[in-house]
Formats: C-alpha cells, structure tokens, sequence
C-alpha cells in the first residue's frame, strides 16, 4: 500500500481523532491542526491511550478556521487533505453568522492552502445537515443528489452553515481549484467509542441518558453511524479513483428515535443503564420545556419528523460496509461507562427534556 502525508484539520476532534487513527495504523505520516500548540501533549496522550504508535509521523501546526496564518505551512508538502473541523455548538447561537463565517470561510481557507500546495484531492467532512433539512415530512429516502434548503422551515444555524460550506467547497473546486480533487461524506448522527472529552452532540445524548439527565425522550428522530466507519469512509473517497468529485452519505442503517436508543441501552447494558429514561414523552411536554429550555425550543420544529437516507453509493461505489445502528450506539455508551471517560468528558449542555 503506498503511503501518503495528510493534513487532518481538527485532529483534537471526535471524528478528526479516528482519522488520524486509522491513517497511522496505514502507516502514513500525519499534520494535525490544532487552535494552540499547547494542546499537542494532550493530544499524543490521547493517541497513545487508544493504542497509536504515532512518533515523528505526526505533526501539530496551529492554524484557526478563522484566521489566514498556519494554513499554507500546515498544508505544504502534503499529497491529500482531511478537512474535518467545524463548529458544532451545543446550543444554536443567536447569530447564525457565528457558525456560518467559521464554517463556510474555514473551508476555503483550508481548500486554497491545499490548492497552492499542490495537494492531490481535499475530503471534506460535511453532513446530513447539508442534505436532509428544509423539506418538512418525506417518505422516501434522501440521496447525494439532495441539499439542505438553507431558507427552508426548521433549517437551525447548524444546518445552514454545513450547507453553505459544503456549497463554498464545490463552486471553489469548480472556478479555482486548479485541478485539485475533492470528495464530500456526509456522516448523520456519529455515535461510537469517545476517545476524550471533545464529544460530539450525539454521544452527548448517550451521555444524558447514562447519567438520568433526562426523563423521558422526545419524540425525535436520528441517522445513526459508528466514527470509525465515518473514518473509514473518509479514507476510501481519499484514495479511490471513482470517488473523485462525489459526495457520499454515511449512514448505518434506519433511522432511531431517541426512544429506540434508550431501550438499546437499557436492554444491553444491565446496572449502567438503570437511568436511563423509559417513557418517550408527548409533544405537548416539550413545547412546555420550549418556553424556558433552548434545546427544547430547537427540538420543538422537528418532532415527529422521520428523515431516512441512502447508504447505497458508498456501499457500491466505494465498497463500504458501516457496522450495525445498535453496535455504534453501545461503543459510545461502554467509552462513556469507564470512570475515566466520564471524568474528562466535563458537564454536558442543558438536556432538551
């Protein structure tokens, strides 16, 4: 297998994290961003706890999605580009300009570095956010070929900064690229093993549940796909000729309501899950809690809406094989069980019920 050096933006992520994983044991030679360089010994340390021998190939360089400086020495010398870092607040800011500059903005600064560079091919981690929001209740499942309407009804700031970045990435691709390739994946809800306390908002769920900080359940509903198989997809559209100019949904399975999660939970893990919640809770509850509670106020648009999506290009196209909606949801619960994992994860946001 030939080896390559890769810029992984974000490696002190939860996704960005399994990449850099999965292109060590490959045996190539990593750069890493990270905002401050002060966190570079906390990051091996999370690299080596998870069993990587990284060595001299892994490399940290600074560099803000918001800032010019870093970009074009993190990107030189690289032949493929993971661009993983986003903005995923726990709560939706009040000016969606706060997630859409970063998101939008930090993905051309990455993409014009990788340009100069002479970077090969740029993947993007975008997501379903981009694909499946804005349409109301749809009974067929959404494509590749679907985009996120940014001025369509419950489209929240997340939502619209994921769609207007990944529409940046492909018109830059398209005008100035200069030949450089780029691939797109598109994860739903990311579950999995935590490997620190940089959790994304799904394992925040789990997290919720474990600990009895909800309930009951709203009546939502989630994709669902383990980090690893998101990892793993991200490294096959690096590399694979046909991928070239594509994007590629990440998905398991069907979609689960936060109910369905719960009783997974509960009916696998014995003491751990005592708390968790039993009873989904009626609408009327969480439009009550929307008065006072902002997650609930963000969950009130999208209750009761079942959004499904397709697995089948990545499946065909790329060859992926995602594991089970059920094994992704209980590798983030035992991550979340050891004493060590809860005690860096911090205090999680506000529960939406």
């Amino acid at each position: 297998m030939a080896t390559y050096t890769i810029l992984v933006t974000g490696g002190s992520g939860f996704v960005g994290g399994h990449v850099i994983l999965q292109l060590l044991a490959q045996g190539h030679r990593v750069r890493t961003t990270v905002r401050n360089l002060d966190r570079e010994a906390e990051v091996r340390e999370t690299f080596r706890r998870a069993g990587a021998d990284a060595g001299d190939r892994l490399a940290f360089f600074a560099a803000d999605l918001e800032r010019d400086e870093g970009w074009d020495e993190a990107a030189l010398g690289c032949d493929h580009v993971q661009h993983v870092a986003s903005p995923f607040p726990p709560v939706q800011p009040r000016d969606e300009n706060e997630l859409i500059r970063p998101a939008r903005e930090g993905t051309l600064r990455v993409l014009r570095a990788a340009r100069d560079a002479g970077v090969r091919r740029a993947v993007v981690t975008s997501s379903f956010a981009a694909i499946g929001y804005g349409h109301g209740q749809r009974a067929t499942p959404y494509t590749e070929a679907d985009w996120t309407d940014p001025d369509g009804p419950a489209v929240q700031p997340y939502m619209k900064s994921k769609t207007l970045a990944e529409r940046a990435a492909w018109d830059f691709i398209a005008r100035e690229g200069g030949g450089m390739e780029l691939a797109v994946v598109n994860p739903v809800g990311i579950f999995g093993p935590a490997l620190n306390g940089d959790l994304s908002t799904s394992i925040w769920l789990v997290k919720a549940m474990l600990e009895g900080r909800m309930p009951g359940t709203p009546r939502l509903y989630l994709g669902v796909v383990d980090v690893r198989d998101v990892a793993n997809l991200q490294l096959r559209a690096m590399t694979d000729p046909r991928a070239s100019g594509e994007r590629f949904l990440a998905v398991a399975g069907e979609s689960m309501s936060f109910h369905e999660i719960a009783m997974v939970l509960r009916a696998h893990l014995g003491q751990a899950a005592a708390r968790v919640p039993r009873h989904q809770l009626p609408d009327w509850v969480i439009r009550l809690l929307a008065v006072f509670n902002p997650l609930a106020r963000e969950a009130v648009p999208r209750l009761g809406i079942k959004a499904s999506a397709s697995n089948a290009k990545a499946r065909e196209v790329l060859g992926w094989t995602p594991r089970p909606t059920e094994e992704a949801i209980l590798a983030t619960a035992r991550s979340l069980i050891d004493p060590e994992q809860i005690r860096s994860a911090g205090s999680p946001p506000p529960s939406p019920a």
